[in-house]
């Protein structure tokens, strides 16, 4: 079983929401900086968004303001809560681990944990 497990992706209409959940291992989800990455079909894998160990979070431009990362120690989860949703979103979503350097990478390579990935698509 892996260690990461995302849940909640779906078909929504343009300007529709959705939330991605990541379930982790206790050992992982406490000591390491979580995030979301997306790839659409053709492209390479994108950084979405991340956040430390101490709840600060990061976003590129393209999702800054309508995508919100969160994490429940309690639970051991992450979350995306995705607002305002474009067909440019489409795209299967994952979440990710990287032990802590400082700020979270946006860099694939970096990440030490993957999950197997959640599709979204949205349909204008």
């Amino acid at each position: 079983q892996g260690q990461l497990v995302e849940s909640g992706g779906g078909l929504v209409q343009a300007g529709g929401s959705l939330r991605l959940s990541c379930r982790a291992s206790g050992t992982i989800f406490n000591t390491h900086n979580m995030a979301w990455f997306r790839q659409a079909p053709g492209k390479e894998r994108e950084f979405v968004a991340a956040i430390t160990t101490g709840g600060n979070t990061f976003y590129p431009g393209s999702v800054q303001g309508r995508f919100t990362i969160s994490r429940d120690d309690a639970k051991n989860t992450l979350y995306l809560q995705m607002n305002s949703l474009k067909p440019e979103d489409t795209a299967v979503y994952y979440c990710a681990a990287e032990v802590p350097k400082g700020r979270p990478s946006r860099l694939v390579g970096l990440y030490d944990y993957w999950g197997q990935g959640a599709q979204v698509t949205v349909s204008s």
